[in-house]
């Protein structure tokens, strides 16, 4: 809640849902999550988004606000994971798709961490990583640079040498990696709202990435660029 950019976009009015209740929604499509925990923090400033997130089902995790590693390992833990599937909170449109193709992926082997971000083709705003708890928990018990501490997956990406970073590349159709559908700004904000008010009253909330582009290219779309 405490962002400085866009301070309580947990909450913000995407469009007569909050973004914590449209992630909600939008990630339990997703076929091959077993299970959802938001992982926030244990200052006061936080409490309305931990209400939030259990009046829609959420499991819940408070941890330290400064040490974001081992607040989400313990979430994690605490939920009995084997796997987790990271997401972030300024990425209320995920397509539940993305979500199960990097699952899908990381389970046909040869990789330790999947990502959509380490060379992008998907809009920003796509974000998924995948990758075991066991690793993540080495890192927490071993690496205390601060950066590692606040950047969860960091330090995978960092030892190329000691993991092996698959990338889930977007499809010709859906590569778009100058459009930015993150939730960081003001301007982020009037922008999703847009899209989830225009295709909310045909699809609901299973609208999909090709929906969101279809929309955007349209005359009327209103895409942002980096």
């Amino acid at each position: 809640m405490g962002s400085s950019r866009l301070p309580g976009k947990m909450l913000a009015d995407l469009g007569g849902v909050s973004t914590i209740a449209l992630i909600a929604r939008r990630v339990r499509q997703a076929a091959l999550v077993d299970a959802v925990v938001v992982a926030t923090t244990d200052s006061p400033a936080d409490d309305p988004l931990a209400a939030a997130a259990e009046a829609e089902g959420f499991a819940v995790f408070r941890g330290s606000e400064d040490d974001v590693l081992d607040r989400v390992v313990r979430a994690q833990q605490m939920m009995g994971s084997d796997i987790v599937v990271e997401i972030n909170g300024d990425c209320p449109l995920l397509d539940p798709a993305i979500i199960d193709r990097a699952v899908a992926r990381y389970r046909d082997g040869g990789c330790d961490v999947v990502t959509t971000t380490a060379e992008q083709s998907y809009p920003e705003g796509m974000d998924v990583q995948v990758f075991a708890l066991t690793d993540l928990e080495w890192v927490a018990e071993n690496i205390h640079d601060p950066e590692a501490r606040e950047h969860v997956s960091l330090y995978f990406y960092r030892n190329p040498d000691r993991y092996r970073i698959a990338n889930l590349a977007a499809s010709v159709d859906l590569a778009a990696p100058d459009l930015r559908l993150l939730l960081d700004y003001p301007d982020d904000l009037e922008q999703l709202r847009g899209i989830h008010t225009a295709l909310a009253p045909v699809h609901g909330d299973a609208y999909t990435l090709a929906d969101i582009m279809g929309l955007l290219s349209a005359p009327a779309g209103k895409a942002a660029s980096r």
